[in-house]
């Protein structure tokens, strides 16, 4: 197959994972718009390159002609969680959905690949649909925390400089620092709540001190520049440390002044 034959074939695979980051993502968008907490922190995506396909095909004695059918993970998706039980609550979404099909499951959270890697990997039949009709193509979801994320980063940096001969002194240090990775996920795991809370806060003060903002430009627009002024001055007042509470009383303040001049 000629090159140009072989970035046609990638076309349903680029489209696979540009609609699946835009549904999960939007799985965060919906719990943060619900004022809830989200087991999704981010998303990414990407198409596996063609010398990385060549080469996984190499290596594991793939036909070409067969390599939409055997090699699961040319589109691949990462999912990444803040804590380690997000991650199952990230694999039930899945597992729910009615638009794509789960073949299988891959559990290297519990069942710790012997480098250290810890993620979980779902892969799904996705239908892609083409000008010319629907595709199924095969794809990888990777669902891991932030400290898994980084470690795995790192891992794949090294094999990628040693060839997959990462030298033994390396890779001991590599499994230890596996093991401090998901001590410190442990950990997180035990403040779950107060975290959580805090970031509500954070949220909260966010949304507000953003309406304010928008009520301030909006008088500035109507051209009353001393109220403009004044509330600017009492929001930077309480940007860094002030209540909930407080920043509420700006905020209906200040919509009530606009209600007097609208």
């Amino acid at each position: 197959m000629a090159i140009r034959e072989w970035k046609t074939f990638l076309i349903p695979y680029e489209q696979a994972v540009e609609e699946l980051k835009i549904k999960f993502r939007s799985i965060r968008t919906e719990y943060r718009r619900k004022n809830e907490y989200s087991p999704i922190e981010f998303v990414t995506g990407r198409v596996k390159e063609l010398s990385s396909i060549f080469e996984k095909a190499n290596k594991f004695d793939i036909p070409l002609d067969k390599i939409e059918y055997e090699m699961e993970d040319i589109s691949g998706i990462r999912v990444m969680c803040q804590f380690v039980d997000d991650i199952e609550k990230v694999v039930g979404l899945i597992r729910q959905r009615s638009d794509m099909r789960i073949m299988y499951e891959k559990d290297y959270v519990t069942n710790v690949k012997g480098s250290g890697y810890r993620s979980y990997h779902v892969i799904v039949k996705y239908p892609v649909n083409m000008a010319d009709g629907t595709k199924d193509i095969l794809a990888e979801f990777q669902i891991r925390t932030l400290a898994m994320n980084f470690w795995a980063t790192i891992e794949h940096s090294l094999n990628y400089k040693y060839k997959h001969d990462i030298p033994k002194e390396i890779r001991n240090k590599l499994k230890v620092a596996a093991d401090a990775a998901f001590q410190l996920d442990q950990r997180m795991l035990e403040i779950k709540d107060e975290i959580k809370d805090a970031q509500k806060i954070f949220e909260v003060k966010s949304n507000i001190v953003s309406d304010i903002m928008d009520n301030i430009l909006m008088l500035s627009s109507l051209g009353k520049t001393s109220e403009s002024t004044r509330y600017q001055v009492q929001l930077n007042k309480l940007v860094e440390e002030g209540e909930v509470s407080e920043l509420n009383k700006l905020l209906n303040a200040t919509e009530k002044t606009l209600d007097i001049y609208k």
